[in-house]
């Protein structure tokens, strides 16, 4: 009996919209009310909410992949047109520019991060080995 419970649990529709949501907020994929985070990047082991195992969507180096691919197309390229950027003296344009992004950057992979879990618990990843 408990091996159909299981299967039934695995075949609930997760839709993917609904799991980038909650983690754009930081919230469990699975039941959008627990935390998805302990710290800034660390996520919880499972949602003190509904028990959900977090641990198992291994995020590595996709969110810092989709934050710089975004941030350099958003943010980046379009600096790039405004003439100050390439008339203004390197001393204020670098140190700037720098701070800029690097605010940005800390203030949005959080978010790209939980936005990247909610996509994993979506489609169910098979389990990592290793």
């Amino acid at each position: 009996m408990s091996g159909m419970s299981q299967a039934h649990v695995d075949a609930e529709p997760r839709p993917f919209m609904t799991g980038l949501s909650r983690g754009l907020k930081h919230r469990c994929p699975n039941c959008g009310e627990g935390k998805l985070y302990k710290g800034y990047l660390k996520v919880e082991p499972a949602c003190a909410a509904c028990g959900h195992d977090l641990s198992a969507y291994r995020a590595d180096d996709g969110p810092a992949y989709f934050t710089i691919l975004l941030i350099g197309h958003l943010l980046i390229a379009p600096i790039l047109l405004f003439p100050i950027i390439w008339e203004a003296s390197p001393w204020i344009v670098v140190p700037v520019s720098l701070t800029l992004l690097t605010t940005v950057v800390l203030a949005v992979l959080p978010r790209i991060k939980g936005a990247f879990i909610g996509g994993l618990w979506s489609i169910r990843p098979a389990p990592a080995h290793g």
